[in-house]
């Protein structure tokens, strides 16, 4: 293994793992969702800011002014997809709604078919549909000891929605490829702040210093940091191993669930979450099934 591929590995590795652990932060934080998400982006925009800062990166003529324009709306996009995940939370819990979040491939697949002309395979589609399968399995496991059941459902129609949007900030990304990725990440929290400070209440700032110490960990770690190693890692390993590790990010957030909150997934929710992770497997390694390969290549 490469030096290279080495370094790319222990980076996506750990941009997954404090990925895996943002939910906890969210909910300890003890914050409105909209003044977690306001605080990310202004203690991510100042890491950022010094991180773009040192690589060179704030010098006039790197953006144009339609570069520019795209940035702001993968922004608006990421920062309406952190408010849907963060707020899922609460009424899905952090496995199911990161789960069902990691449903993201399948919209930017869609997506990409209509902006982007690219053809959706028999493969694709089989992957979308196993996806469908499994999203299905999860609703219909509804909570039994709450009732909470219209909870539930809004839940993951909330996750859903974030993976919606995380795909709109993610067809942005492509359509700026060639743009240094740490300053569309730096133009995107920015414009969170914007967005989200004429809502947050300043009157009531968080107490103590744990919540402020939480809260400057989602924006420097989870933000700043993450957004460092996970470019880092992309930028040195092939695609296949990009989208292996990824999957750390659920399995990592359902296990920081289980330890931290004690919510355990019932046998129907655990089928699929399953489904739809072997699924997004599937499409993001470029698996084609058997029945599905030319004969000539099914030898």
């Amino acid at each position: 293994m490469s030096g290279d591929i080495k370094r790319g590995t222990a980076e996506m590795t750990a941009a997954m793992l404090i990925s895996g652990t943002i939910g906890w932060f969210v909910v300890m934080s003890g914050q409105p969702v909209s003044g977690v998400v306001f605080w990310r982006c202004l203690f991510g925009a100042l890491t950022l800011l010094v991180i773009c800062g040192a690589l060179g990166l704030l010098r006039p003529g790197i953006l144009t002014l339609r570069t520019f324009a795209i940035a702001v709306f993968g922004g608006i996009a990421i920062v309406v997809n952190w408010l849907l995940l963060f707020a899922s939370y609460s009424h899905a819990t952090i496995s199911i709604a990161t789960t069902v979040y990691n449903t993201q491939p399948f919209m930017l697949l869609v997506l990409g078919a209509l902006f982007l002309g690219e053809k959706i395979t028999a493969a694709k589609l089989f992957w979308l549909t196993l996806a469908f399968a499994g999203m299905a399995a999860i609703v219909e496991a509804k909570p039994q000891a709450s009732g909470t059941s219209d909870g539930y459902g809004l839940g993951i129609l909330m996750a859903l929605g974030a993976a919606f949007f995380y795909a709109l900030a993610a067809l942005a990304a492509k359509w700026l490829k060639g743009t240094p990725p740490h300053l569309i990440a730096l133009i995107q929290v920015a414009t969170g702040m914007l967005m989200l400070a004429p809502m947050t209440d300043f009157s009531q700032p968080p107490q103590d210093a744990g919540s402020w110490a939480i809260l400057v960990s989602i924006g420097v770690i989870h933000t700043g940091l993450m957004y460092v190693l996970l470019y880092g890692a992309i930028q040195r390993l092939p695609t296949h191993l990009t989208g292996a590790l990824s999957f750390l990010y659920p399995i990592a957030a359902i296990l920081v669930d289980r330890l931290a909150f004690g919510h355990a997934l019932q046998p129907m929710q655990i089928a699929g979450a399953a489904i739809i992770l072997l699924a997004a497997a599937g499409m993001n390694l470029g698996w084609t099934p058997r029945w599905l390969r030319p004969r000539a290549l099914q030898g």
